[in-house]
């Protein structure tokens, strides 16, 4: 019997691949778990269509975080805080900070997960951040801190 994977099973072979098993086993263990379905036709078209639809719109995903990334490029964000006698800053800036004034000043949201920067920023100056935006898209923000 044919039947078609739905998810990876151990030992078989990964998801959406079409193996050659047992009667008994492809119908008590693969179908009855909800491993595998019957590789009939319509099944098939079905997978085929679901497996397009999904491609779709991770093309258009990318084709976002393409779009957010060149609107990010071009961005100079600026942040100003209360700076002691020394010029240290009062705490730091955080990423919530950061997510919060992009918001606000470009109206570009953003998941302050995504911010990378090594180490706290505590003093003033300019700061080039990392965005990990997802599927391997890496956009550049440049942060100035000034002080009140």
């Amino acid at each position: 019997m044919k039947v078609l994977l739905t998810q990876d099973v151990k030992s078989l072979g990964k998801k959406g691949e079409i193996k050659e098993v047992k009667d008994g086993y492809g119908n008590n263990f693969l179908i009855g778990k909800g491993l595998a379905k019957l590789a009939t036709p319509a099944v098939m078209k079905q997978w085929e269509a679901g497996e397009r639809a999904k491609k779709e719109a991770e093309a258009a995903e990318i084709a976002k975080l393409n779009d957010a990334k060149s609107k990010l490029e071009g961005v100079k964000l600026t942040i100003k805080t209360k700076t002691g006698a020394n010029g240290a800053l009062f705490g730091s800036i955080t990423k919530d900070e950061i997510a919060d004034e992009l918001k606000k000043q470009h109206g570009i949201e953003i998941d302050k997960k995504s911010i990378e920067h090594h180490g706290a920023i505590k003093a003033t100056g300019n700061y080039d951040l990392d965005l990990k935006m997802g599927h391997g898209i890496h956009a550049k923000l440049n942060l100035t801190v000034e002080a009140i």
